[in-house]
């Protein structure tokens, strides 16, 4: 150690941007430095602009001319004379090139040394350092020979099922299954591809599939004299696309004797590497107890409130301590883990739709408060959501005595939370949440394999309550032109016959009702559907909230009104209505019309088939990327691609037409 690789500094930039920045920029203050925030022209409404002292604008939204362009961050940093820069996750926060580029300016990067990132940013280089420190690991490919005969040919060797991954980066980003030889060229095609795009490197190895194992990581931290710590485990398996959807600690799965043995792998790997700051070290967990070692990620994690939470520690203030070249507070025998956390992830997407992501306006967020319950959020009412970033919006963090108190405590704050106008997976994460399989704690890293498509984790039809809510709030609405909400006129016609379908705009089917509403006094309403009758009184409201009495019970419900659409969030589920009185039916609307539209505002990043082409249901004939996840757009019958409006490279807005095919019973 020598004392020019830390010294005190007192202006921190944070080269990041919503909730990671936000969550940076509390305890930056609260340690009293100064705090810059950077933000993109796409950012300029977001809360962490306005939360630090100083806010500098650093270009368009792609993040290729802003968040990733390290010129403009150090031209943020020389304008206000920060003097430290802290990269919080994504981004730069793993660019070796970066970290050195800090210290030759002479500014303080918060963060590991740069030989640390370079070696951990590779899962092949990392693989290879762990295999001579003696720590597990999986059998696989990690050589640099690159082409896809080798790859291939060591695929065959290692045996299916196997994962294909890019060298660099995660997050699931390049990252593909694939179960047989047929599949490998068009599985190592997409991957190199994604992993260009997202991380720069289209570097690539193979492991093994370690079958019903559960993701254990291991939170480590290291100083500059010579400490290192481990902070207990975040038990990380419920995930989707090899995405984390869930993290808690400590793990159901590990006992002290476990999590001794996990924590001293882990502190080897960061000794290793000779490691400063705060890390996590990542394994699989097989029930028989083995555990290998997956990647080092150098950096904080999305999922640190848990380990705070159950540590009591705050650990980006553990990471100026050590950047500033303080050692760290604790020894190990010293750190001591007290109760249950579980984070979920709130995204904007619309699991009823594949996942697809959302954007759009926040007409208004409230998120959910209360003892034991954290949100971590980027987002504000009045913001637009666009497609240029990770769709992460929140995280909604739970705090309890053991597990089940915190299982209970996520179900209230998910059902409490409310973001109108963006449809998010909140409703599919309590869902979750509830399923007695997790609640059981005996789940792995197949859980949403076996268990995401059942009944319990899908919304399902909306109950007649709901029908008849969202059907009175309609008619209400129409009789009202105030565009802000509803003001109960008790004028409003009593006899009517309203036509309301569910799911407009979304890929499944809608579904449409017919029923007859008839006042029967003064805010009341008597909803008839086919033999079906309620009884529905609705109270004067505001803050878009509507109190409703039914079946001698008064509840309370989020609502919105826009474009023609009723919103309706009850806590546990998100409905999506559209009044359908005057429209007129269309016939065949739902069957196959052969044109291929942009799901979303995104770059074109690949086209599979060429005009004239023999093109099959199903198959892929465009790439579209659009916040950072690739989507795949297929064919919806068998026939010839007549036209292809669209070359790689291409920015394409939602529902543009990008591809025309003739069905095969007409071409």
């Amino acid at each position: 150690m020598t004392h020019s690789s830390y010294r005190q500094f007192n202006k921190i930039l944070i080269a990041n941007r919503g909730e990671i920045a936000l969550r940076i920029i509390r305890t930056a203050k609260a340690q009293g430095y100064q705090t810059v925030a950077v933000y993109s022209e796409a950012d300029q409404s977001s809360p962490h602009v306005t939360a630090a002292d100083e806010a500098v604008l650093i270009g368009p939204a792609p993040v290729t001319e802003s968040y990733l362009d390290a010129g403009k961050i150090f031209a943020a940093a020389e304008l206000t004379g920060a003097d430290a820069v802290h990269p919080g996750y994504g981004f730069l926060s793993e660019n070796a090139d970066f970290a050195r580029a800090c210290a030759d300016r002479n500014i303080v990067f918060i963060g590991p040394p740069a030989d640390a990132v370079e070696l951990m940013g590779s899962k092949r280089l990392s693989k290879i350092a762990m295999q001579a420190a003696g720590v597990p690991c999986i059998p696989g490919y990690e050589d640099s020979d690159q082409s896809d005969e080798r790859l291939i040919s060591e695929a065959i060797t290692i045996g299916f099922p196997l994962m294909i991954k890019a060298s660099a980066g995660g997050g699931g980003r390049g990252m593909r299954v694939a179960s047989s030889p047929e599949e490998l060229p068009e599985l190592l095609r997409s991957a190199r591809n994604e992993a260009l795009n997202a991380f720069g490197s289209s570097e690539l190895i193979l492991e093994k599939q370690v079958i019903g194992a559960r993701h254990v990581e291991i939170q480590v931290f290291a100083d500059h004299h010579g400490n290192v710590v481990h902070l207990g485990e975040r038990d990380c398996s419920v995930q989707r696309r090899h995405q984390k959807v869930l993290e808690e600690a400590p793990s159901p799965a590990v006992d002290e004797a476990l999590r001794a043995r996990m924590g001293e792998a882990a502190v080897q790997a960061a000794l290793a590497c000779n490691y400063r700051g705060a890390g996590t070290v990542e394994f699989l967990l097989t029930s028989s107890g083995e555990f290998y070692f997956l990647e080092m990620n150098t950096r904080l994690q999305v999922e640190h409130p848990v380990t705070e939470l159950v540590t009591g520690l705050d650990l980006v203030s553990w990471q100026l301590d050590v950047a500033a070249g303080y050692p760290l507070p604790l020894r190990q025998h010293e750190i001591n883990l007290q109760g249950h956390a579980i984070e979920a992830r709130l995204y904007a997407e619309d699991p009823e739709s594949n996942f697809l992501p959302q954007t759009g306006y926040i007409h208004q967020w409230l998120p959910a408060s209360g003892d034991g319950i954290r949100i971590d959020a980027g987002i504000q009412t009045g913001q637009t959501l666009s497609p240029h970033y990770d769709p992460m919006l929140a995280k909604v963090i739970a705090y309890g005595r053991d597990r089940s108190e915190a299982l209970r405590k996520l179900n209230y704050a998910l059902q409490q939370t409310s973001l109108l106008g963006v449809t998010t997976n909140r409703s599919w994460l309590a869902r979750i949440v509830r399923h007695p399989v997790f609640a059981s704690g005996d789940f792995n890293t197949d859980f949403l394999t076996h268990y995401g498509s059942a009944s319990a984790l899908q919304s399902g039809e909306p109950p007649l309550t709901i029908l008849a809510l969202a059907a009175v709030l309609s008619r209400h609405n129409n009789r009202s032109q105030n565009e802000h909400g509803w003001s109960f006129s008790h004028n409003a016609p009593r006899g009517c016959r309203l036509a309301l379908a569910n799911n407009p705009g979304r890929n499944s089917s809608s579904n449409s009702w017919n029923l007859d509403i008839t006042g029967s006094g003064p805010d009341s309403y008597q909803v008839t559907l086919d033999n079906q009758q309620i009884e529905l009184a609705i109270y004067p409201t505001d803050n878009n909230t509507v109190t409703y009495h039914i079946n001698d019970i008064r509840r309370s419900v989020k609502y919105l009104h826009h474009n023609g659409q009723i919103i309706i969030d009850t806590g546990e589920s998100y409905f999506c209505f559209e009044d359908r009185t005057l429209h007129c039916a269309r016939a065949g609307s739902d069957k196959a019309n052969g044109r291929l539209c942009a799901s979303m505002d995104g770059q074109i990043i690949a086209t599979l088939a060429t005009p004239g082409e023999q093109v099959s249901k199903g198959q892929t004939v465009v790439v579209l990327e659009a916040m950072k996840m690739e989507h795949p757009l297929t064919a919806d019958c068998d026939g010839v691609l007549s036209e292809l409006q669209v070359s790689a490279g291409d920015q394409v807005k939602s529902k543009q037409l990008l591809a025309t095919i003739t069905p095969a019973e007409v071409s």
